[in-house]
């Protein structure tokens, strides 16, 4: 029996209603209006003290759009976001959506360079991003770019509290070549009335990378993020018009579908707290009385770790649901022993537009008992799930290949790199490169990846990349990075180097080096000086025999 499982709505495991094929919007815009027409008064969003209705948000989400149109940008232009967790962020891409624009969210951790290749790759029209990041460096990035707009946004807007634990910053003066979000949204201009899009339209590029170490722009169709959206809100159920916390960043793909999409299609209300941090996300728990969330398994350790935590933190959660990250065992039993819920597992990817596996409602994943490893789900409805060999075939049931996953939230390739989006997707299905197994139940499980990607914490992360920063420094002769086990992030960046000759630094040196110019998640957190590094007799470092070490 071979390791495919084309997935029906979970085998009878759901209502009636859930049972019923998938049938999402045409787009989250769309969404969006039907939740403002049945419920115009509700909260869309909550930001601290912060509130803004179903109306007020769809009012000034036009009127940034009309702005952007007014200002050049044309159907299907690209338009940046670089935003942490505000309502600056749902405005904006609102906004650039019901301008016809295709959004390019970007990672407020990215450093310049980063930023640069994005911009130039993705050719962007439009930047909005905080103003802090606009006077530090990308006022200097969009000068060297496609950008020809610039919106800033102020995160001390639209709440009151000021919560020092993550807005210990000072509001700056309007920068002169930059428009305000807020000043922009708060004009009351009706949005372009000739900017329809459809499900066959990009929504977002997803930069991600890849097997050459060259960040990829994954094409989410507007399509494929309602039908995850939808397939979220009805195989997790809440009521609708419940609070969703959004614990993952919304520039995250997970973030963006899993919680302010599904959120949008419940006519919910999104609650925003920035960023991270583990005491302020407690407090917000206690405040909106969330009851759905998803983030990575390390943000949960976190929660769990912190010292005010308590079971009453938790009450108000009918799913709690993680994926990003692997999840140990060990933490869903002892998060359920210590606060009550259950974290449903879950599999996905930037390039199927997040889940394609997940836990259903009233089941709970199991643990395979060679390997001790957590299912990460069964897939979803319309989905099919392949384990293959190197040629491409089924393997038998219970053994391990290449994950392969076809089915309507599969994006259609990559922007702008054809070879790269044929060898990824043969055929329209989804070569994951990660290793996994199926069970005679059709439970996916993950067990290793077949590329040497690192994930830590959930964010991706490519070894040359970290590499080529190392051998920019003088004292550097060769350089190799993998992934090492961390009880925290799951993995960890580890950067083993030699030197030149008659050269002297230390690994903190090299790791602060790497700092300043790597996004937090990828510089190295311990760095290994050898004397050489081991290479095949060809001349290739062998990275595995380095991460054999460990």
């Amino acid at each position: 029996m071979s390791s495919v499982y084309a997935a029906q709505p979970w085998l009878g495991q759901l209502t009636d209603a859930q049972r019923a094929p998938v049938t999402p919007a045409a787009t989250v815009v769309h969404s969006f209006r039907a939740a403002v027409a049945r419920a115009p008064e509700h909260p869309a969003l909550a930001y601290f003290d912060g509130r803004l209705s179903y109306r007020e948000t769809d009012a000034l989400s036009d009127s940034v759009a009309a702005h952007l149109a007014d200002r050049g940008v044309a159907r299907g232009d690209r338009v940046a976001i670089m935003l942490q967790n505000t309502p600056h962020f749902v405005l904006a891409l609102l906004g650039a959506w019901k301008a016809g624009a295709t959004v390019v969210p970007l990672n407020p951790m990215y450093k310049s360079g980063e930023v640069a290749h994005v911009l130039a790759d993705s050719e962007v029209a439009a930047l909005i991003c905080s103003d802090r990041a606009w006077e530090a460096y990308l006022r200097d990035c969009a000068a060297a770019s496609s950008v020809r707009i610039a919106l800033t946004a102020c995160e001390l807007d639209l709440q009151t509290r000021h919560d020092e634990r993550v807005l210990a910053f000072e509001r700056l003066p309007q920068a002169a070549d930059a428009d305000d979000l807020l000043t922009v949204a708060r004009k009351g201009l009706p949005a372009p009335a000739d900017r329809e899009l459809g499900p066959a339209d990009v929504a977002l590029i997803s930069y991600t990378s890849g097997t050459s170490g060259t960040p990829k722009g994954a094409m989410n169709l507007h399509g494929g993020i309602t039908y995850n959206a939808e397939r979220q809100r009805t195989g997790h159920p809440v009521p609708e018009g419940a609070c969703y916390f959004a614990l993952a960043p919304l520039f995250h793909i997970t973030g963006m579908v899993c919680q302010l999409a599904a959120c949008v299609a419940n006519a919910g209300t999104l609650a925003l707290a920035y960023r991270f941090e583990a005491g302020v996300v407690l407090d917000a728990f206690t405040e909106h009385r969330p009851a759905y969330t998803v983030g990575p398994s390390t943000a949960f350790m976190a929660l769990a770790a912190h010292p005010s935590a308590t079971r009453e933190h938790f009450a108000s959660f009918d799913v709690i649901s993680s994926g990003g990250a692997p999840v140990p065992p060990a933490l869903v039993e002892k998060f359920r022993a210590g606060f009550g819920p259950y974290i449903r597992n879950g599999y996905g990817l930037t390039e199927c537009t997040a889940p394609c596996a997940s836990v259903p409602p009233e089941k709970e994943a199991p643990v395979d008992p060679a390997s001790g490893t957590l299912s990460v789900g069964l897939p979803g409805p319309d989905t099919m799930v392949r384990i293959i060999d190197e040629n491409g075939d089924d393997v038998p049931l219970g053994e391990q290949g290449e994950i392969a996953v076809r089915g309507p939230q599969v994006v259609p390739g990559y922007w702008r790199m054809p070879e790269a989006t044929a060898e990824t997707f043969p055929d329209g299905e989804l070569r994951t490169g990660d290793i996994g197994f199926m069970d005679a139940d059709g439970w996916l499980y993950v067990v290793d990846r077949k590329k040497d990607m690192i994930n830590a914490s959930g964010f991706k992360v490519w070894p040359r990349e970290v590499e080529d920063v190392l051998y920019t420094h003088p004292a550097v002769r060769e350089a190799a990075v993998v992934g090492v086990p961390d009880s925290y992030r799951g993995e960890t960046v580890k950067a083993y180097v030699s030197l030149r000759h008659g050269a002297s630094v230390g690994p903190d040196e090299l790791s602060a080096y790497c700092e300043q110019r790597l996004a937090a998640y990828k510089y190295p957190r311990e760095v290994a000086v050898l004397p050489e590094l081991p290479k095949t007799t060809s001349g290739k470092i062998l990275r595995r025999e380095l991460r054999s070490q460990v």
